[in-house]
């Protein structure tokens, strides 16, 4: 008799996060969940435990997904204070031009 090996299923950890918020946000129980998310009941209890440990501890891991906005927001914040350096110092350079041009007029 042929027996086929069944694969053993993967979850990313932002979708292990999601299916625990779900549980905890909307104050269902873990098995019907589980049940909904076609995900055995043992170990959606188990990501549970492990988001819940994770956060009293103060530890959370941060996703791939978080490391990449992470990202995006430290060079969108340089790019940022680049400009408005650059503006600051326009400005003053304007102003100055401003008052050097009043002073003329007025002799």
């Amino acid at each position: 008799m042929f027996t086929m090996a069944r694969s053993r299923r993967e979850f990313t950890p932002e979708y292990k996060d999601e299916a625990v918020k779900l549980i905890l946000t909307t104050g269902r129980a873990v098995a019907t969940v589980a049940r909904e998310l076609g995900i055995n009941e043992a170990t959606l209890g188990r990501w549970v435990s492990a988001f819940k440990a994770r956060n009293e501890t103060g530890q959370t891991e941060v996703t791939e997904s978080e490391r990449a906005e992470l990202l995006r927001l430290r060079k969108e914040n340089a790019d940022l204070k680049m400009d408005r350096a650059f503006l600051k110092k326009a400005s003053i350079f304007f102003a100055q031009e401003a008052s050097d041009t009043n002073g003329k007029r007025s002799n």
